[in-house]
């Protein structure tokens, strides 16, 4: 059983402790499929995010949300490379992995990542590490400036991102305390949409926000970026066992019925809350779905992925029409009401229906249903207060350097050209 969950985190394969658990032998198959996940999340960024969010905003700022992801995703990978694949998947300490890959130095051509080529498993985790980003951008959209996004990502990439990957994926902390996280519920989704959280206080509202009607520009580009990033999510999550194997086709399946569940109880309740149901809503349940399976889908059973769509999806519902008044921010695409609350179902549910009693793959030996709830939890407040505070900092260090906000007649004008000299429709 411990086999089969060490399947699901990528990166342990990579411990020296773990070597003999898997052959020292390249599998064509494996790197193959592998390659195909890799491709395919990173088309969940560029133009999945970028299209869904673009279509959510209005559309004399929807060039700059895209300039915002599609930069940022180039900055990720050249960190990446440079340092970040080695902080965080690297032998180290409980939080950061060592230098020893800097610039991919000592990775060999045919050095491998269980069966499949390390390099192959650099770039899927740097896909990863691309889209976490790009989530972030939707909750600071509209009116915060180009440089001060550059300068919070790198150092909230460097501070946060990587130790918590470490800490989950690389054997480090959270690993080492028995958290469960197939696919990224905390090192992705708790984790970008908590730094958007903090983000989005920071910077303020928008111009007129709760005055004016800020209504999506364009409902089919935000349904043509959930149908990409549903097709694209399937090399988040199956890819996340890091061979063509069960496990893989498990999170496979328990990632299409999560969502098919997620999307009904978003769209009924939305139906019955508002009389109508909507595209919007039928997306966001999309979105909500996939949240909150990802970091379960490798070890929950398909009747608890149902459940666990389910529950998120009136939980995103939820997240984005109570809680985000609670909370009075100004969140333009919902990044916490969505990723962060169904990370949130998702991350906790994980502890409940990975029990083989209810269908999963079972827990350590020894670990009870009540001990791996509490290990679950505790991975998702170490993560908010991590993340939390590590944003605060990039922020602030961004609005010293360069100042985060644009002059509000640049905003009211809009960010596309004043920003960046462009206009997404001329007529």
């Amino acid at each position: 059983m411990n086999k089969l969950m060490t399947k699901g985190l990528a990166g342990l394969a990579l411990l020296p402790s773990l070597a003999m658990a898997v052959p020292a032998v390249a599998d064509k198959a494996d790197n193959a499929f592998m390659m195909i996940c890799t491709a395919l999340v990173l088309f969940m960024t560029i133009p999945g995010i970028a299209l869904f969010y673009g279509g959510l905003i209005r559309a004399k700022n929807v060039l700059s949300l895209l300039t915002q992801v599609s930069v940022t995703f180039a900055m990720v990978c050249v960190i990446w490379v440079l340092y970040g694949y080695s902080l965080a998947f690297s032998e180290g300490n409980a939080f950061f992995g060592g230098l020893e890959w800097l610039m991919l130095k000592n990775i060999s051509l045919t050095a491998l990542s269980g069966t499949i080529y390390q390099y192959i498993h650099v770039v899927f985790q740097a896909s990863f590490a691309c889209i976490t980003v790009g989530l972030i951008v939707g909750s600071i959209a509209e009116r915060i400036r180009f440089s001060a996004v550059l300068i919070f990502v790198v150092i909230w990439l460097t501070l946060a991102y990587l130790p918590i990957a470490h800490m989950v994926w690389a054997g480090g902390f959270l690993a080492q305390d028995g958290a469960l996280d197939f696919a990224g519920g905390t090192v992705v989704h708790i984790n970008a949409a908590v730094a958007g959280l903090v983000g989005a206080y920071l910077v303020g509202k928008r111009a007129g926000f709760g005055k004016e009607a800020f209504k999506p520009h364009n409902l089919p580009m935000v349904f043509t970026g959930t149908a990409i990033l549903y097709v694209g999510w399937f090399g988040f999550n199956a890819g996340s066992a890091a061979a063509a194997n069960e496990i893989a086709a498990l999170a496979f399946l328990n990632t299409v019925v999560a969502t098919a569940g997620a999307v009904l109880s978003w769209t009924f309740g939305e139906w019955a809350l508002r009389g109508k149901p909507s595209l919007l809503g039928a997306s966001s349940g999309f979105i909500a779905g996939l949240v909150a399976i990802t970091p379960a889908c490798g070890y929950v059973g398909v009747g608890g992925a149902l459940l666990i769509g389910l529950i998120g999806g009136l939980g995103g519902l939820w997240g984005v029409t109570v809680l985000k008044k609670w909370l009075r921010v100004d969140d333009p695409c919902d990044v916490f009401g969505v990723h962060g609350v169904c990370g949130i179902i998702g991350c906790i549910l994980t502890g409940v229906f990975a029990s083989s009693s209810l269908g999963g793959v079972g827990y350590a030996e020894g670990v009870t249903m009540g001990h791996q709830i509490w290990v679950q939890l505790f991975s998702v407040i170490l993560t908010i207060i991590w993340t939390g505070v590590v944003a605060f900092i990039g922020f602030k260090v961004a609005d010293m350097l360069v100042g985060l906000r644009v002059p509000e007649e640049q905003e009211r004008e809009g960010l596309d050209v004043n920003s960046h000299g462009e206009n997404a429709y001329n007529q």
